[in-house]
C-alpha cells in the first residue's frame, strides 16, 4: 500500500451523493478511501447499495461509531445531521468537506429562518469556506473546512455571477425557474417519490421561498450589495440533472457580443464551465441530459432587447457538479492536486 496516498473517509456513504463520491474517488490516483459509513447498512458490501461498483471495490460500510482518524472526511449526511457530530469529526481529521447545508450560511439566524431549527454550532460557521471553486478558489486552497453548495444554488450562482459582478443586470427582480430531477430528493423513499405519484409528473412543489435563495444571495452579495432572488422549483421526470432558466433585466444596453466577452473573461479558463449558445443543431442551449455523470456546468443565454430581458440558462448533473464532483474538485484544490483529477469524464451521447 502506498504511504503517500491521501486517506479519506466518507460519512454517509449509502446515499446517492455518497455513491458518487465512491465512484469518483475510487479512480483518483492520489486518494485511498479507507472508510465508508452507514449506520443502517453497517458491515454490508458497498456494492450492494451501489451496484455500478461491483468488481471495482470490496469495501464494506462501517458504523459511524467505528471511524478512525484520516486525512480528510467527507460528510454526505442529510441537512441538520452534521452539526451534532461535528466535534467528533473535527477530532478525527484535519480537513472536512461537508456536502450538507449545515455550514453554508454564515448567519445562524438565517439558518433558523430557512431550515426551521436552531443552529447548534454557530461558533463554527466562520471557519467554513463556501465550496464553489469558480468563485472561491483561493480560499478553498488554504481551507481546512469547506461547505459544499446546494446543487440548485451552485448552478444559479455560476449563471448569475458574471453579470452581477460586471453590473450588467438589475439586482432585483431575479427570477429562477428551476426544473429538478428526482435524485435531488435523496435515496430515502417518500410519498412524493412513490412511482405512481412521481412518474410523468411536472409538479410545482416550491413556487416560492426555496431555501437556496439565501445561499445564492449570500454568495453574490459581495459583488452586488443588496440583491433579491426568487426561485420557483418544479419536479420533472428526470433522474439526474437540473435546468435553470433565469429571468433578469438589464441595467444597461449591451450587445450579444459583449455578453459573450464577459462570460469568456470570467470563465474562459475554467475547466468545468462551458458556454453553450449555438445557432444550429439540437443542443443549442444547455441541457442536463448530456451532462449525466460529468462535472460540467453548461451556461447559455438569450437577449431580448425589446423588453431589456436577459435570460440565462444553466444545466448540471445535480449529483456531480451539484454535489460529489464539486466536492472532489475542492479536495483537489485543498490537497494541491491537479484540479481536474478524477473528474475528466466527458458524458455520453446518446443517453
Amino acid at each position: 500500500m502506498k504511504k503517500d496516498l491521501l486517506e479519506v473517509t466518507i460519512v454517509g456513504g449509502s446515499g446517492y451523493v455518497g455513491g458518487e463520491l465512491l465512484r469518483l474517488l475510487l479512480r483518483h490516483p492520489q486518494v485511498r478511501i479507507n472508510q465508508v459509513t452507514s449506520r443502517k447498512f453497517a458491515h454490508l458490501e458497498v456494492s450492494l447499495l451501489h451496484p455500478n461498483l461491483r468488481g471495482i471495490t470490496d469495501l464494506k460500510f462501517l458504523s459511524p461509531d467505528e471511524v478512525k482518524p484520516c486525512d480528510l472526511i467527507f460528510l454526505a449526511l442529510p441537512n441538520g445531521e452534521s452539526m451534532p457530530g461535528m466535534e467528533k469529526w473535527l477530532g478525527l481529521s484535519e480537513k472536512i468537506i461537508d456536502l450538507g447545508a449545515d455550514f453554508r450560511l454564515k448567519d445562524a439566524a438565517e439558518w433558523q429562518l430557512w431550515y426551521g431549527t436552531e443552529h447548534t454550532r454557530p461558533d463554527l460557521l466562520p471557519t467554513f469556506v463556501y465550496g464553489l471553486p469558480e468563485i472561491y478558489r483561493q480560499e478553498i486552497k488554504s481551507a481546512r473546512y469547506v461547505a459544499g453548495p446546494g446543487c440548485e444554488a451552485a448552478v444559479s450562482i455560476l449563471c448569475l455571477y458574471p453579470f452581477i459582478k460586471n453590473n450588467i443586470i438589475k439586482n432585483h427582480p431575479i427570477i429562477i425557474d428551476a426544473k429538478m430531477s428526482s435524485s435531488q430528493a435523496g435515496s430515502k423513499a417518500s410519498w412524493a417519490s412513490h412511482h405512481p405519484e412521481r412518474a410523468g409528473a411536472i409538479r410545482s412543489y416550491k413556487p416560492t421561498n426555496h431555501r437556496h435563495q439565501a445561499e445564492i444571495e449570500q454568495a453574490l452579495r459581495p459583488f452586488s450589495g443588496d440583491i433579491a432572488v426568487g426561485i420557483s422549483a418544479t419536479a420533472v421526470e428526470m433522474v439526474r440533472g437540473i435546468l435553470v432558466t433565469i429571468h433578469t433585466f438589464l441595467d444597461k444596453e449591451i450587445s450579444e457580443k459583449e455578453i459573450r466577452g464577459i462570460l469568456k473573461k470570467e470563465y474562459g479558463n475554467e475547466p468545468f464551465v462551458r458556454i453553450i449558445k449555438m445557432n444550429r443543431g439540437l443542443y443549442r442551449y444547455p441541457e442536463p441530459k448530456i451532462l449525466q455523470g460529468t462535472n460540467f456546468c453548461d451556461l447559455g443565454f438569450e437577449l431580448e432587447s425589446r423588453t431589456s430581458r436577459l435570460v440565462i440558462i444553466g444545466a448540471i448533473d445535480n449529483l456531480v457538479k451539484g454535489a460529489a464532483g464539486n466536492a472532489v474538485q475542492c479536495l483537489n484544490l485543498m490537497s494541491g492536486f491537479p484540479e481536474e483529477t478524477s473528474l475528466e469524464f466527458t458524458g455520453l451521447h446518446p443517453v
